[in-house]
């Protein structure tokens, strides 16, 4: 497949609208997975979604104009299905799996679209809600989160010409194929692409994702963007997000039932899904806390996904939680996700080489580098952290703890109620910067 002339395609965005999303496969892998259990176990439950800036330097409603937010948001309400994306998420097989997707919510989701939104502008950041059943409004969070990454990549190259363009991606180009350079120099590598909420554009995520492709070879297992992962023909990899405990511990009726949460959506994960895809996401609540509650079943999973911890304290967490099981770490899988980059990747690698089998999702710092590449420093440019989480479910607030407090969800007085009952232990303060 040729490479497109990204610096070309951008200076020549003259369409009256030129649409972000073009797909409803242009989300991640895990949203699919997750919609297909919420839709069958949780038709009823009401959820609202919300964006938060954790980057909140950045005011974003000064950089992106909010009609053209609203226009593009009203495009992805229009998509569906095509038949040939039904087709091959009814055909193609994911995680050594074929039918993943029952016929029954395969009928429901070809006749989905995007719900309603609600924006404004409250001091130069955007107030943007979903509200509905879970399954309706489960899948804004991906769109809406590339959507405003994108317009704000936009808004900082408008008024630059094609030769400034084309030197900016060529740098861009160059410093990411020095940091494949880099991770071709570790022999049992597996990594994918995690990069699509936060991405600098569709465009370059498709070209960092070939580029990957081409310099990486088997070392790439795959792509969460599953519009990528059927236009390139490469595995479409994910498996659950903090959402699943979040709602269920906003549901739960008393103390017991809120401990019991992150457990109760293990069991649920469980009844739909198996092999690979069992991977623990452990820090909704805090890590320290899942795994001293844990059910001993828990150690049997294929691995942990250790989120918002440093990768190799949280790696060594988890390491020696298993052997105080009686397991083998070296049978068991941990993939590293969080605001990754080619130092950290090589540093985690190397650590734990040899005592446990390892994955990188590669993120934000894969599809959103752009800095240093300006001529002159370009604040827009800068990845940022943006996110979309559930804030309450069936009228009742929801809550992220995290293992770092800056990662937190939540009104104050929840957040505090929910740390009453995990406790805080292990959760430390970091910087968020992707």
């Amino acid at each position: 497949m040729p490479t497109i002339d990204i610096a070309s395609r951008v200076y020549a965005h003259t369409w009256k609208l030129d649409p972000i999303v073009r797909s409803l496969l242009d989300t991640d892998f895990y949203k699919l997975l997750m919609l297909q259990m919420i839709w069958g176990l949780y038709p009823e439950v009401t959820t609202t979604f919300s964006l938060v800036n954790r980057s909140k330097r950045v005011r974003l409603a000064d950089e992106i104009d909010i009609d053209e937010l609203r226009e593009q948001l009203e495009y992805a309400r229009t998509l569906k299905l095509t038949k040939k994306e039904m087709i091959w998420l009814a055909g193609n097989s994911f995680a050594g799996r074929k039918h993943i997707f029952e016929p029954e919510f395969l009928n429901w989701l070809s006749n989905y679209q995007l719900p309603e939104f609600e924006l404004k502008e409250v001091d130069g950041q955007f107030d943007l809600s979903f509200h509905g059943t879970w399954a309706e409004v489960s899948l804004w969070e991906i769109p809406a989160l590339a959507i405003i990454a994108e317009l704000r990549s936009r808004a900082a190259l408008k008024s630059l010409g094609p030769f400034t363009l084309d030197v900016i991606y060529a740098r861009a180009k160059a410093k990411m194929w020095e940091k494949v350079e880099r991770l071709q120099e570790l022999p049992d590598l597996m990594i994918s692409d995690f990069g699509t909420r936060r991405r600098h554009s569709y465009l370059w995520q498709r070209w960092c994702v070939e580029a990957l492709k081409e310099g990486l070879g088997n070392k790439l297992t795959g792509t969460s963007n599953v519009l990528l992962a059927m236009d390139t023909d490469l595995e479409a990899v994910g498996t659950n997000a903090h959402e699943l405990p979040m709602v269920l511990a906003a549901l739960a009726r008393s103390d017991n039932e809120l401990r019991d949460a992150p457990y109760r959506v293990l069991l649920d994960w469980r009844h739909y899904y198996g092999g690979n895809l069992l991977v623990v996401l452990p820090d909704s609540f805090g890590t320290a806390a899942f795994l001293r509650d844990a059910p001993d079943w828990v150690a049997n999973w294929t691995g942990f996904r250790p989120d918002s911890a440093p990768p190799i304290p949280g790696g060594e967490q988890i390491i020696e939680w298993w052997k105080e099981k009686g397991v083998d770490p070296r049978e068991k899988l941990l993939i590293f996700s969080d605001g990754l980059d080619i130092d950290s990747i090589q540093e985690t690698y190397r650590h734990f080489h040899g005592r446990v089998r390892m994955a990188f999702g590669w993120g934000t710092n894969l599809t959103n580098d752009f800095r240093g590449c300006a001529p002159s420093p370009m604040p827009g440019l800068d990845p940022m952290s943006i996110v979309c989480k559930v804030t309450e479910a069936n009228g009742r607030p929801a809550v992220k703890l995290s293992d770092n407090p800056e990662k937190a969800i939540g009104e104050p007085g929840e957040i505090e109620r929910y740390i009453k009952l995990f406790g805080n232990s292990g959760r430390v303060e970091q910087p968020v910067l992707v």
